[in-house]
């Protein structure tokens, strides 16, 4: 399959970059293909995981506080611009951990490297995210619920930052998760920790300053905040919150993960 990309049609010898799109090309058709049309049911848990845990919220806090409002922002799109933000950010990492697994057949090729799967993996993710995200906008505004980022520029540059964390995570557990399977089981029972403590169903101002000193040292929480203040542009962000921290930890988990699929890539590959 993915021999005949070494050559073009002509016969003549292609570059290396030529031939890794090609790969990638041809592994993110079989990825969407296995995604969206092995499962009848996909699309449809995709866009309903989101819409009934929005809904879930809605309904505990309104019945515990009454109030559906945030300081700068309606509760309902606060809730669903960091659930979108957080799921993001949670595939990236999850579709990471069991991406290697999925594709070992494929590492028989010279030309497919492990880090290929979650690189393609990712790309596949953050364009249904995306999809989704913008029905969930679309339908918003046809309910009457204005859902629309006030900042539309800063909110794609957002969420990409989003999806880049999403990435080197998950380009991090999908080395550590294949060679010492036990992570996989820690990193799957981080989730629910992790959607607490990243402010994504409840406002982190109510914390005691000593408590949200240690919550703020979780980069997805500076996310989520930068998130919500582009689509809410009366959105006062928690204080502390830190693009330049962010980043710091983006880029450093997407560096941390390129060496690690560098040095143990035969080892991935013998598996």
């Amino acid at each position: 399959m993915f021999d005949i990309f070494s050559r073009g049609a002509n016969g003549t010898e292609r570059s290396p970059w030529q031939v890794t799109c090609s790969v990638w090309y041809a592994m993110f058709m079989r990825e969407a293909i296995s995604r969206t049309m092995t499962d009848r049911l996909g699309w449809f848990w995709m866009i309903a995981e989101p819409m009934a845990f929005t809904l879930i919220m809605v309904g505990i806090r309104g019945f515990i506080r009454g109030g559906r409002f945030i300081v700068g922002a309606e509760f309902i799109p606060w809730m669903i611009v960091g659930l979108m933000g957080f799921f993001l950010i949670r595939e990236g990492m999850m579709r990471g951990l069991g991406a290697v697994e999925a594709n070992q057949a494929l590492f028989a090729y010279r030309q497919v490297q492990p880090v290929d799967s979650v690189l393609v993996r990712n790309f596949l993710e953050v364009m249904l995210r995306t999809l989704i995200f913008l029905l969930f906008i679309a339908g918003a505004l046809l309910l009457g619920t204005d859902l629309m980022p006030d900042q539309a520029l800063y909110a794609m540059w957002d969420w990409f930052a989003l999806w880049c964390l999403g990435l080197g995570l998950g380009l991090i557990v999908s080395v550590a998760g294949s060679l010492v399977p036990e992570i996989g089981k820690i990193v799957r029972m981080l989730n629910m920790p992790l959607l607490i403590l990243s402010g994504v169903i409840f406002p982190l101002h109510s914390l005691p300053h000593w408590l949200l000193e240690y919550v703020m040292l979780n980069p997805i929480v500076h996310g989520l905040e930068l998130l919500r203040a582009s689509f809410f542009e009366g959105y006062q962000v928690i204080h502390g919150t830190s693009m330049t921290y962010y980043w710091g930890w983006a880029l450093s988990s997407l560096a941390l993960g390129l060496l690690m699929h560098m040095r143990f890539k035969d080892n991935l590959k013998a598996r």
